[in-house]
């Protein structure tokens, strides 16, 4: 199972709707919206790195309102 973690930025007010929109999401394993730098986590999980970034990370990233993602991908 591979497995990435992205941490986001979105504009203001657009946080509830955005995690509901990964939630929603075929290989979105969990979103949160959080405190910090970020205002959202979440844990994409597939078969391969490659379904992740092909395919999963892709629609994450073109969701409306999220102006910054920053990945990071499990290695154990």
């Amino acid at each position: 199972m591979a497995r990435v973690y992205i941490l986001a930025n979105v504009l203001p007010g657009r946080d509830r709707e955005i995690r509901e929109a990964l939630r929603g999401m075929q290989g979105v394993a969990m979103a949160d919206v959080v405190t910090g730098h970020y205002d959202l986590v979440a844990v994409l999980e597939a078969d391969s790195m490659s379904e992740i970034f092909d395919s999963i990370l892709k629609k994450v990233r073109s969701l409306k309102g999220i102006n910054r993602t920053e990945t990071f991908v499990a290695v154990e």
